[in-house]
């Protein structure tokens, strides 16, 4: 069986063809009727950046296909609380009733990948580059640029609530919660965490198969 994880492999190139639809096909049907059109577009706008800077590059510098699956994971992640609210997301129903929780938790699963994947990124960066050589603090650096990003988002919110008043409220998505910003911060610390320490020997390994590829990037 072909590797699909092999750079430059044609599986590997069918898989990611295959995602890039799916986050398509996802932003269309999320964009077709989303219960708040202003919320939708801000929830969105990571993927609308991304996604053109991801498909321009992914010959020339390509990432593993780990960290192309995690961020095709986050693109759904995103789009699915763009649709319909992060408060409102029907699997974040499901997880409150199945664990007797007090609110919708799916806004924690998006910032669990907030810190997963930023630190992912950050992680493949500094090593591919070779800005780093230490494993350890590669790891130390990459939570700390996913923490970085978190308190940004979370300077944006904050921002909304000002400009916007209660008109933010669905993108601020609190549900009433005086301490969203804390618990937001800390499932992004957790995400963070888990990219660099279980998802550690196997991005090691992709980063290891990219580099005798010679496709790593320079």
């Amino acid at each position: 069986m072909a590797r699909t994880d092999a750079p430059g492999s044609r599986p590997r190139g069918r898989l990611l063809a295959g995602w890039a639809l799916g986050v398509l096909a996802a932003l269309l049907w999320s964009g077709v009727a989303p219960h708040d059109r202003g919320t939708w577009l801000l929830e969105v706008a990571p993927v609308l950046l991304a996604a053109p800077m991801l498909l321009a590059t992914w010959r020339r510098y390509p990432l593993t296909t780990l960290l192309y699956g995690l961020i095709t994971l986050h693109a759904l992640v995103l789009i699915l609380g763009g649709a319909y609210t992060y408060a409102r997301v029907p699997l974040g129903f499901w997880l409150q009733d199945a664990l007797q929780l007090g609110r919708n938790p799916y806004d924690k699963i998006g910032h669990f990948m907030q810190g997963l994947v930023p630190a992912m990124v950050a992680r493949e960066v500094l090593l591919q580059r070779g800005y780093l050589h230490s494993r350890r603090m590669a790891a130390f650096l990459s939570v700390c640029v996913a923490m970085a990003i978190s308190a940004v988002y979370e300077l944006v919110e904050w921002a909304a609530a000002l400009a916007l008043g209660q008109g933010a409220d669905e993108f601020l998505g609190t549900q009433g919660d005086p301490w969203d910003t804390q618990s937001d911060m800390l499932w992004a610390l957790i995400g963070a965490t888990v990219a660099v320490t279980l998802l550690l020997r196997w991005h090691d390994r992709q980063l290891r198969a990219l580099r005798l590829s010679g496709t790593a990037i320079k």
